[in-house]
């Protein structure tokens, strides 16, 4: 396995600017709640030749081909948004209420968190969760990042997680509404297996156990990798040269058999269709500068733009995103900046949903 970071910013392109990657979006097309069925999203097809048609993602077995290795994303959703009390200190102060999402996890029983009111904290403090889950504060940086050590019964942390703590759900969901019981489930993928993320691939919201079998009838091999969402997936980019970006690190894995899996389709003239900029990512990380595809287990902070050499997907299933973000950036590079803008506009024209449980499109790269 690879055991290395890999920080590579790889692009041929001169510095471009963040203006070249915003568009104006009308605040009805954030999406609240997924469609129902999944299969019901609406697909935007974006073809290499940069032709738009509309589908919807029931029709993927027919936009893709006999043979396409489709690639997606394993990592499962921690609930990690808490809301704990910090006892009064002495016999004349007060309880505090404290909301806090975890953010990174540190060890089997540790996480970086950001709570409101972190001013009201101290390291030191023990925050009451549950009757068996606390967690102590350890540190607290300037940024006002904690770190927490937990307490719980039998030491299974995500079990106590999952009994008390609610779905981490995006700044531009949550500022809106609650996360709910539902969200429990809307905000899981059906590959979703080993715990990690705190944010959901959601490009994998769309597939049913149906729309599996339905690939699997057409021929379409299916293997997963894992890449942990990381909370940096909503970070703002705050410098006009895009390259001047630092990028946040998440932690993934391409195992031996999926590495060899695509080498073989490769070699046999065949596509992989990668689901999620995540899955992306972390397989773009694990390819080499000769194109051969090694195993890999280690963190990446691969920031993708326009003029990046990719070496593995060929086709990419995504959801719309954010103005100006990495990940916008990310799908410029793969389609080309002019397409996708003129994808993007049409999407809006055409009452696409976006964001998180919105919509998706299928995107496929030039030659």
């Amino acid at each position: 396995m690879t055991d290395i970071t890999n920080t590579q910013t790889l692009t041929a392109e001169p510095a471009m600017t963040l203006a070249d990657f915003d568009f104006d979006l009308p605040e009805d097309r954030i999406a609240l709640r997924p469609a129902t069925p999944r299969t019901s999203a609406r697909l935007m097809h974006v073809r290499a030749g940069g032709d738009v048609l509309d589908h919807t993602v029931a029709d993927l077995p027919d936009l893709l081909r006999t043979g396409d290795l489709l690639i997606t994303n394993n990592s499962r959703v921690v609930p990690v948004a808490l809301r704990a009390v910090r006892p009064a200190r002495d016999a004349t102060g007060h309880d505090v209420d404290v909301h806090m999402n975890l953010i990174a996890r540190l060890g089997p029983l540790r996480w970086q968190a950001l709570a409101k009111p972190a001013r009201r904290l101290a390291v030191g403090d023990r925050l009451q969760i549950a009757d068996d889950l606390t967690a102590q504060v350890t540190a607290k940086a300037e940024t006002g990042i904690l770190t927490l050590d937990f307490h719980c019964t039998n030491n299974d942390l995500d079990a106590a997680l999952e009994a008390v703590g609610d779905m981490p759900l995006p700044p531009y969901i949550a500022a809106k509404r609650p996360a709910d019981e539902q969200d429990r489930q809307d905000y899981q993928t059906i590959f979703a297996q080993d715990a990690g993320s705190v944010a959901a691939p959601t490009a994998g919201l769309h597939f049913t156990p149906q729309l599996m079998q339905a690939l699997r009838d057409k021929g379409i091999m299916h293997h997963q990798v894992t890449l942990h969402v990381g909370a940096g997936t909503f970070l703002p980019v705050k410098v006009d040269n895009i390259h001047e970006h630092k990028m946040h690190s998440e932690w993934g894995e391409v195992s031996p058999q999926v590495a060899q899996a695509i080498q073989t389709a490769k070699a046999k003239g065949r596509r992989v269709v990668v689901v999620g900029t995540t899955a992306l990512r972390i397989l773009e990380s694990a390819a080499h500068a000769t194109g051969q595809i090694a195993p890999f287990a280690a963190e990446t902070d691969i920031f993708i733009t326009p003029g990046f050499d990719f070496k593995v997907a060929d086709v990419l299933m995504t959801n719309f995103h954010l103005p100006k973000s990495t990940l916008f950036m990310l799908v410029c590079a793969f389609a080309g900046t002019a397409t996708m803008q003129a994808a993007y506009a049409h999407a809006i024209d055409s009452g696409y949903r976006f964001f998180s449980y919105g919509d998706a499109n299928l995107l496929e790269r030039p030659s």
